[in-house]
């Protein structure tokens, strides 16, 4: 009898270790076929000295010759390099799309700089030399800017800031305010949970003008209940495929990843550094200023955004709002935004001749 169960488990510790053996072959071809260079165009990943940190970068585009794309993520701090080159390649037709690993996250991570206290000026500045930089190694005058969520907080910032730099902003799921964001985020949990004790205990817990880990863990659970959650419709590519095929990520770097420590940024989050970036009460641009924006999207308020659209100055503006779509749709829905991106280019093309 011991000696079956024994057969057993040696034959099961083959089997998983064959298991493991064809997950890192295919996870090597796999980052070998998505590192590759297209014929006319750049694929680069390098560590730039930002402000006194080292900051990741990744520049993919199918021809030289396109307009560069700076792609902002969201959090603060939640750097997508984990997965979002299988979305933003979809616009690497048209541009020459940068993906940045803002300070101190993803593979811009130093643990040296855990109690690093970020403010506004630091984390502009960041993005102006990143922005500069940018123009200098890719010979280009000006960059266009896609922010997703706190991106969208981010780049009309650095829009406004530097003006000279840029030549088109996309906010997508665009943040205005972020203590106005929560507050119109409790306003609508509300509504949702006017009978629903359970729920409204959750509301109870929100209190936007204090937000920490309990606040954001309530405000999640909420999104998830009634049916607004960032990736409600998950993804419409294959996410295990997508991680085990990062051209980015070796295994090493998957390890130092699910070992980040965010509490620099948590900080951040609930300090009133964030709320210096507020972008309420200044509607002036000096570039096109465009909006993509989810009809369900409570995260970053998507009414507050067209609000905030209405008051908008600038040479050129543009609102799209995609149907029955929450916070996460570059994610959810990366065909019907790359599509919008396409459509956007389009029009506004005349700027890059």
């Amino acid at each position: 009898m011991h000696k079956e169960v024994a057969k057993i488990i040696k034959a099961l510790g083959i089997m998983i270790f064959m298991l493991l053996i064809l997950v890192v072959i295919a996870h090597v071809v796999g980052r070998a076929w998505n590192k590759r260079t297209p014929r006319d165009g750049i694929n680069e990943s390098m560590v730039v000295d930002v402000n006194g940190s080292r900051q990741w970068i990744n520049i993919y585009g199918q021809n030289k010759k396109n307009p560069v794309l700076l792609y902002l993520h969201g959090g603060p701090g939640a750097s997508t390099s984990a997965v979002d080159y299988v979305f933003t390649r979809k616009w690497s037709d048209i541009y020459t799309v940068v993906t940045w690993d803002q300070r101190n996250c993803g593979k811009s991570y130093d643990a040296s700089q855990n109690d690093f206290v970020l403010t506004k000026a630091i984390l502009l500045e960041d993005g102006k030399q990143i922005t500069e930089f940018l123009r200098k190694h890719l010979g280009v005058d000006k960059i266009t800017i896609l922010g997703h969520s706190w991106g969208s907080l981010y780049g009309a910032n650095l829009v406004q800031m530097y003006p000279q730099y840029f030549t088109l902003f996309i906010g997508t799921g665009q943040l205005v305010d972020p203590v106005e964001n929560e507050k119109a985020f409790k306003e609508a949990a509300a509504k949702w949970a006017e009978s629903d004790t359970e729920a409204m205990q959750l509301v109870e817990k929100l209190k936007p003008e204090e937000m920490d880990q309990e606040y954001v863990d309530a405000r999640n659970s909420l999104l998830t209940k009634f049916g607004y959650s960032m990736m409600k419709d998950g993804t419409d590519y294959n996410f295990l495929t997508t991680v085990l095929f990062n051209p980015h990520y070796s295994l090493t770097d998957w390890l130092v990843y699910l070992q980040e420590d965010s509490r620099g940024y948590l900080e951040f989050f609930r300090s009133d550094a964030l709320e210096d970036f507020s972008i309420k009460d200044k509607f002036v641009y000096s570039v096109p200023y465009i909006n993509i924006n989810g009809d369900m999207d409570f995260q970053a308020n998507y009414q507050l955004a067209q609000n905030y659209y209405e008051g908008v100055i600038a040479p050129a503006k543009g609102m799209i709002i995609m149907k029955n779509t929450s916070h996460g749709l570059l994610e959810s829905k990366s065909e019907e935004f790359s599509n919008v991106v396409h459509d956007i280019f389009e029009k506004y093309k005349r700027l890059y001749k």
